[in-house]
């Protein structure tokens, strides 16, 4: 209790609400819901907030920009379509075309396709070693191997009002930092939109600045 009190800081609260949204964007597609969610006025505001730092900007103001178009659409629907499209085709069917976004895969250089031996190997098992030790479990309905991006993202997240700074960056290194610039690279080299792309770039330049940020306060 006196470790929750003494990390659970107001600084450390909006670091854990930036990796919940990165979280929750590469966790499923945009639908309907989430879209009114990121695109309400609490929501812009706090986009707002992270747009004041010229690293995290433009990847910001892509992000609001999908957004709002999509919101503003003419056929709203079929927009969020059209961006499922892209969610399932970068992320879910595992082609040459695809940036899959498991760790496994970047932190292995002999992982040329998806493989599911590979998917629920040593990464997967590390991540729900740690998922355990905090009393965490993935939800059901998120059927993914706990190296996913996602489950990562949200245990950071998790970590930011737990623990001190330096398990936190010994953490990020290890089993972020170690592969996300690779998968960025992937993304940026297949993704024909923006959004994602966007989306990877911000959650690359949050993480680096994120790790200095810790560096510095220890």
């Amino acid at each position: 209790m006196n470790d929750k009190i003494l990390y659970n800081t107001p600084m450390n609260q909006g670091r854990s609400m930036v990796y919940k949204l990165l979280s929750s964007l590469f966790a499923k597609e945009l639908d309907q819901q989430l879209l009114q969610e990121l695109t309400a006025s609490q929501a812009q505001a706090f986009f707002a907030q992270l747009a004041s730092d010229p690293l995290l900007s433009q990847d910001i103001e892509t992000i609001n920009s999908v957004l709002n178009s999509t919101l503003n659409s003419v056929n709203t629907d079929h927009a969020l379509l059209e961006l499922a499209a892209d969610y399932c085709g970068l992320f879910l069917v595992g082609t040459k075309h695809s940036a899959s976004p498991y760790a496994s895969l970047y932190l292995n250089d002999n992982a040329v396709a998806k493989d599911d031996v590979l998917l629920f190997g040593e990464q997967h098992q590390q991540m729900q070693t740690y998922l355990k030790q905090s009393q965490l479990t993935v939800q059901s309905e998120f059927p993914e191997p706990s190296d996913h991006i996602a489950v990562i993202l949200a245990y950071v997240a998790h970590q930011a009002c737990a623990c001190d700074d330096s398990t936190q960056l010994s953490f990020i290194r290890q089993y972020l930092h170690a592969w996300l610039p690779r998968f960025v690279d992937r993304l940026t080299s297949v993704d024909t939109g923006q959004f994602y792309s966007a989306i990877a770039h911000l959650t690359l330049a949050w993480v680096e600045s994120d790790c200095e940020g810790l560096k510095g306060a220890q």
